[in-house]
């Protein structure tokens, strides 16, 4: 987590040269006492027919405003299709364009994040775990996680799982153990896959062990040549022993910000190195051993396609890597689609972006929607992902160094309650579900969108109003308008 603001661009996250404008308003998280734990995962999609709408309507339509009056709340709205003439900017929904499939939309559920929701009470953690995580009407269906291998900078305290005395090595690993995260971490994840089995789990490293390291400290330095062997079998038995405790970890990337060496913790890997490590170290571990956990590379800004791209253009280590990874936090997303266009043959994805504290709702709703959910997925990316679940009011836990003002999209003291990367996951993640597939929309006047077609056969589409006034617009789709409105700086996601 490093360099800038998503707001601003140019605010560095850890120095906080600039406050946001607006304080973050939060609220709480309204689950039903209901809402008990199911024994198995809901099947069926939260249903047009089964709406409680008391108008006639051919449309599900959930808004969020900017002035939060409205939180991805349901509307009861008649949204019929009609042939009658344009008078509005029209968006074509067009499902003869196909392009990429969906893994997923979620957060990072970091150690902290993972620790705050472990301190809650058995019913209040039952219930948000439900809320987050199971896919029916009420819940939003979290399908993507990302966490951190070892320490991130939004744990208490720097650490991997394979510590040993300064001076000292574990060549062997004897001492590897990831015993540190059965506190809290580990039964989290497991109350999560119990929810929903099929969740996909990204792990990323913030470090390799000191010991392994060119500088012997958590913060910067680089992985020596000679351990690269060693650290490919310690990522290879992380896998192994995540496996054993029941977490299957679908993709990793083998390091967080390679370029960004100012966090704690963090580590230095240049495009070659990594493309070393990757082609002969550890894509052949991981064939050895019949891993099939995916290879990801970079994982870091959009400033920097060059990096991605250098290592798919080396043909030894092409074969390992399934796609690359990004963040906006300087660049633009259209990254993304640059090395689409290089190695069409390779998966992109979008694994972080963060809302700085204390927040302004409707500018922090407007820019990531644009820009992650829409912008992300219109430039290829398999999936979409905010930063952490979960922070406390003052923005902890994170280690000394570490990200002091990341807004989590609960914040927990005691209850959890509900912050704008709750609804801009929300937005995407209830009715774009693993294996839809991105479909035509054009992009109308200042009204950014992404069209995707789901497994069930719903037709879903995701608009930002980014005028400053309320906008009516249609929605095309086989010859046919449906007519709306979004307010100024207003979200809708719109289901038929």
């Amino acid at each position: 987590m490093i360099f800038y603001s998503p707001t601003i661009h140019i605010m560095r996250k850890h120095l906080c040269w600039i406050k946001h404008a607006a304080a973050g308003v939060f609220f709480l998280l309204a689950v039903v006492a209901a809402c008990k734990k199911n024994d198995a995962a809901p099947v069926n999609p939260p249903d047009i027919a089964a709406s409680t709408s008391t108008v006639p309507t051919d449309m599900l339509f959930y808004l969020t405003r900017a002035d939060q009056g409205a939180l991805f709340e349901k509307q009861n709205t008649s949204l019929q299709f009609s042939v009658a003439p344009a008078g509005y900017t029209v968006i074509d929904v067009d499902t003869t364009q196909t392009f990429q499939s969906i893994d997923g939309f979620g957060y990072t559920l970091t150690g902290g994040s993972a620790a705050l929701i472990n301190s809650l009470s058995p019913v209040q953690k039952d219930n948000l775990l439900n809320n987050l995580f199971l896919w029916d009407s009420t819940n939003i269906g979290v399908s993507y996680l990302r966490i951190s291998i070892g320490a991130s900078d939004l744990s208490s305290a720097a650490f991997t799982y394979d510590d040993v005395p300064a001076g000292q090595t574990d060549t062997s690993l004897t001492r590897f153990s990831i015993d540190p995260e059965k506190t809290d971490l580990l039964p989290v994840l497991k109350k999560i896959v119990a929810l929903n089995p099929s969740i996909k789990i990204l792990g990323s490293p913030w470090s390799a062990p000191v010991w392994m390291k060119t500088n012997g400290s958590f913060i910067g330095g680089s992985l020596r040549p000679q351990y690269y062997r060693a650290y490919a079998q310690y990522l290879l038995k992380y896998i192994q022993a995540m496996k054993a405790e029941g977490i299957t970890i679908d993709a990793i990337t083998p390091q967080n910000e390679p370029l960004n060496p100012n966090n704690n913790p963090s580590m230095l890997m240049q495009a070659t190195e990594q493309a070393d490590f990757i082609k002969n170290f550890l894509g052949p571990a991981f064939q050895a051993a019949g891993i099939r956990t995916k290879i990801i590379v970079w994982d870091h800004n959009c400033d920097r396609p060059s990096y991605p791209i250098a290592i798919l253009n080396d043909g030894a280590a092409k074969p390992f890597v399934d796609g690359s990874a990004f963040h906006l936090y300087n660049g633009s997303i259209t990254a993304l689609t640059e090395v689409h266009n290089a190695h069409p043959d390779k998966n992109l994805y979008f694994t972080e972006q963060w809302v700085g504290g204390p927040g302004n709702f409707g500018g922090d709703l407007a820019w990531h929607i644009e820009n992650v959910i829409i912008g992300a997925t219109r430039n290829w990316s398999r999936n979409a992902l905010e930063w952490n679940l979960a922070s406390d009011p003052g923005y902890n836990p994170h280690t000394a160094g570490g990200c002091s003002t990341c807004l989590g999209a609960l914040t927990i003291s005691g209850y959890p309650t509900r912050n704008v990367a709750y609804y801009i996951i929300a937005h995407a993640s209830k009715f774009v579900r693993p294996g839809s597939v991105r479909i035509g929309s054009n992009n109308a006047d200042n009204l950014p969108n992404v069209a995707f077609k789901n497994p069930q056969g719903q037709k879903v589409l995701i608009v930002l109003n980014k005028n400053k006034t309320a906008t009516p617009f249609h929605i095309r789709f086989n010859g046919k308008l449906v007519t709306t409105q979004l307010e100024g700086g207003a979200v809708g996601t719109y289901v038929w």
